[in-house]
């Protein structure tokens, strides 16, 4: 262990401000230099998407210190970028999440920033919304999405409702690092915060707005689409349960039976260790109450509810639906159902990252629709409304979407929103049930137009220190010429921290910005690409090829990985 890691320990264990439980965790640390290490060798990484970890004490670990700290460097840019800033501020479900927000607005009152945050826990996309209608400088989420219940984490987005940029993200960490972790940091008291007015509760009237906001992306309303169809949620335990079941009443759906067990805020994840609605362990109580009362469709929300999963009844049994699969079903219909009643816009646009399925691409030629492909994080998603809204184009934006369950169709939001999802997950099933139709049946109409094209998403841990060296280590051997003939077939390759395309000996640009991503053009429109985690010690693996070649192709990347 460096000498620097073992005094920033010291720096903790003699801190004065501590108290006797977090001086006790600290001293149960001695003589166990591995785990001394592991939570002091470095800050926790702030980058666009914040910060996020496992809640222990420590520079490499999220607690009230940490937060305190970078809510100071953040302070600093605002204060930097304009006399009054404000900032918006939510939190959803997790243990420490209240507390991490009110430490946070405490710092910014300190610092003199007006601070408006949620008197309960709200949904990711709200934040988005509320940044954007009261107008604040920046916001803030506490969460850690759909991570296992050990961690958490800080969002930060900016005055657009998008998550933080790289280049504002760059300048707040280039603050964090300057300042000292206890000394530099301004503290206040929440109360105090409330009691001065720099602490604001946001009112009702702006959640209300959130809702209409929402209900206004109604695609089949219930005049022209009667509610027949009979729903399953849980909120996983998270913050979905008001504004989703709300919204839902409101659009018509009376039929809906709630998973009692995940029904309230619960930060230990009970019932579901990973709460993450593509997990079948975390849709399990669901898929039984679905079956057991004869229901057509689960919807699942995940802690923050920005991501939704599907399983669908068919015939008797649990189908879940894959976050590709809800995203191709969801385009098509937006797209159809638009086109019959004449509110399709011209030269309609839908955005998807790099890394979900390319079916996308195969329906958006055939109908006309234009699909920008952008880098993984749905903060880039939200750039290109942006940069529709900037031309007084944003109407062109019809549907946004990620593999991995993140989906959008309102510009007011620049996050992906789960709450938005279910109103139009629900009023899709409801359509295609007047037609005798599942969601599942409608799918397979689709592979029959378009070929069965499925995609698997495979995750490799590297824990610990070592593993971000190994992971560093297979995307450098990923770049060699050795490694393209391992994967074999390879027609074209995709460097896009190069930003580089390679094909029949020819050098074209992604025309996107640098990242640690690398993409393998197979024959038959088949792909392989290959991606570090941004927020877990995982290296991602993306497969789209045709249904007979899947489990061949998943078997080549697991030889070349492990």
């Amino acid at each position: 262990m460096e000498q620097k890691t073992y005094e920033r320990y010291l720096r903790w264990l003699n801190e004065p401000s501590l108290s006797k439980e977090e001086k006790a965790e600290l001293e149960s640390l001695k003589g166990n230099d591995k785990e001394i290490e592991e939570r002091f060798i470095a800050d926790l990484e702030f980058g666009t998407a914040g910060l996020r970890g496992v809640m222990q004490m420590g520079t490499n670990r999220m607690n009230k210190y940490v937060i305190r700290h970078a809510t100071q460097g953040l302070a600093i840019y605002l204060l930097k970028e304009e006399a009054k800033p404000s900032v918006t501020i939510a939190y959803d479900s997790r243990n420490n999440s209240t507390l991490f927000a009110h430490e946070a607005a405490a710092v910014l009152a300190a610092n003199g920033i007006k601070v408006f945050i949620y008197k309960e826990l709200m949904p990711v996309p709200s934040l988005s919304y509320a940044v954007r209608k009261i107008g604040t400088s920046a916001g803030i989420v506490v969460t850690a999405s759909h991570n296992p219940r050990q961690y958490n984490g800080y969002k930060v987005y900016g005055p657009d409702g998008c998550q933080m940029t790289i280049k504002a993200a760059n300048e707040v960490l280039a603050n964090i690092t300057k300042l000292e972790m206890f000394n530099d940091v301004k503290k206040g008291s929440f109360d105090e915060g409330l009691k001065s007015g720099l602490i604001e509760y946001i009112s009702d009237e702006v959640t209300e707005s959130y809702y209409a906001s929402v209900l206004s992306q109604s695609i089949k309303d219930e005049k022209v689409s009667p509610r027949i169809l009979k729903v399953t949620y849980t909120p996983l335990h998270g913050a979905g349960l008001k504004p989703v079941t709300t919204v839902l009443a409101r659009d018509g759906f009376k039929n809906i039976d709630i998973v009692e067990e995940q029904r309230l805020p619960d930060g230990n994840f009970t019932t579901c260790p990973y709460p993450n609605p593509e997990i079948y362990e975390a849709m399990k109580l669901g898929m039984e109450l679905m079956i057991k009362n004869h229901n057509d469709i689960l919807i699942a929300t995940d802690p923050d509810s920005d991501r939704a999963g599907v399983a669908v009844n068919q015939n008797g049994k649990a189908i879940i639906l894959t976050g590709n699969e809800i995203g191709i079903l969801l385009f098509d219909f937006i797209y159809h159902a638009r086109k019959e009643e004449n509110r399709l816009p011209k030269n309609p646009v839908v955005v998807k990252s790099l890394v979900s399925s390319d079916l996308v691409n195969l329906m958006g030629e055939k109908w006309g629709v234009n699909v920008i492909n952008v880098l993984t994080g749905f903060k880039f998603i939200g750039e290109q409304i942006l940069f529709l809204e900037q031309k007084g184009e944003q109407d062109r934006f019809i549907f946004g979407y990620e593999e991995s369950y993140g989906y959008l169709t309102n510009v007011e939001v620049r996050d992906k929103d789960a709450v938005n999802a279910c109103i139009l997950i629900c009023e899709m099933a409801n359509y295609y049930k007047h037609q005798g139709l599942t969601l599942l049946d409608r799918l397979n109409e689709l592979y029959k137009e378009f070929g069965e094209y499925k995609t698997t998403t495979i995750a490799y841990e590297f824990p610990g220190l070592s593993g971000k060296e190994e992971m560093a280590d297979l995307m450098r051997r990923s770049r060699t010429e050795e490694f393209k003939n391992e994967i074999g077939n390879v027609i074209a390759v995709a460097d896009y921290k190069k930003g580089e395309i390679y094909k029949d000996g020819k050098v074209s640009p992604t025309n996107l910005p640098s990242s640690d991503v690398m993409k393998f053009f197979l024959k038959d429109n088949e792909t392989i690409i290959f991606r570090p985690s941004g927020t877990e010690p995982k290296l991602k693996a993306y497969i789209f090829g045709k249904a007979e070649n899947l489990d061949k192709i998943k078997a080549k990347v697991d030889s070349i990985v492990k």
